[in-house]
């Protein structure tokens, strides 16, 4: 397994400091969150830098990039019936691509994208058929990019199993899952079971823990993360393991950021194979 972290653990810092700081974590790599080319709600989003410069900077901190994290969804409905199939439902398409476009540039193996919300009283078959159909658009796109598509669950489609039904529905080779363990745990899925129906479609699991509604530390909350990793261990997954310190959307800003990922880099490294690294470098002030 490949310990890694989000940058939503640092929303308001630059890509130079946050490759600075990275080095004494001790992660192996990093997910990237980006809001698109004409966003501002990220001081690290990677499509505010140069692709070469980004590329630069996390090569001399040791980190790989494991994935783009976009917000993108799939799940828009064609509305009214008839007058909607003339206005602009291919958005998200466009802004899919345009990410795909930055993962090449910046040799990014993954762009992360959601299904998400089967909206009111719509049939399930057709909201799955609706969200597989512009999903494989994107992934015909991907041919020939050295970048897939990483499906992540959330919303009506919060499980192992609900990521399945589009998956087996697209059947697409460059199409992976990304795993939310909290997520899946929220919607009554046991972390084992949801491994295990993902199998080799398994390419990243997310990781966070939460103490009294509040980010903290990897393995000093209440979300059973010790066992999930356990279980990935047992099913043999060599793929990343992602660890978000959610302090982006849920605040935490008087929590020491170095404090928490150097802590949580070392209790996953001792889940994953009982070893502790020790920091490349000190903490840079």
């Amino acid at each position: 397994m490949k310990p890694a972290f989000s940058t939503v653990a640092c929303p308001d810092w630059t890509l130079s400091k946050l490759a600075t700081r990275a080095v004494a974590w001790g992660f192996t790599g990093c997910e990237l969150r980006t809001f698109g080319y004409a966003s501002r709600e990220f001081a690290c989003d990677p499509a505010l830098t140069a692709p070469a410069k980004l590329r630069g900077m996390l090569d001399r901190s040791g980190l790989s990039i494991c994935s783009l994290a976009t917000g993108i969804r799939y799940d828009d409905p064609i509305t009214p019936p008839l007058l909607g199939f003339l206005l602009d439902h291919e958005s998200m398409i466009r802004e899919t691509q345009h990410c795909i476009d930055l993962a090449v540039q910046l040799e990014a193996p993954f762009v992360r994208v959601f299904g998400f919300e089967i909206v009111g009283h719509e049939p399930r078959p057709k909201a799955v058929a609706r969200i597989v159909e512009r999903l494989l658009k994107c992934l015909d796109y991907c041919r020939n990019s050295g970048v897939r598509i990483l499906l992540e669950n959330g919303g009506s489609f919060s499980t192992a199993v609900d990521l399945a039904e589009i998956m087996d529905k697209a059947d697409h080779p460059l199409l992976c899952a990304s795993y939310s363990v909290p997520v899946a745990i929220a919607a009554g899925e046991k972390p084992e079971n949801g491994v295990n129906v993902l199998g080799e479609r398994l390419a990243c699991v997310k990781l966070k823990d939460m103490q009294q509604g509040r980010p903290c530390a990897l393995g000093e909350g209440d979300v059973p993360c010790r066992a999930a990793v356990e279980s990935l261990g047992r099913a043999g997954y060599g793929g990343w393991v992602v660890y978000e310190f959610d302090r982006a959307w849920l605040g935490a800003s008087d929590v020491d950021v170095d404090t928490v990922m150097a802590a949580s880099a070392r209790t996953l490294y001792r889940w994953i194979d009982g070893q502790v690294p020790s920091p490349r470098h000190p903490v840079v002030a």
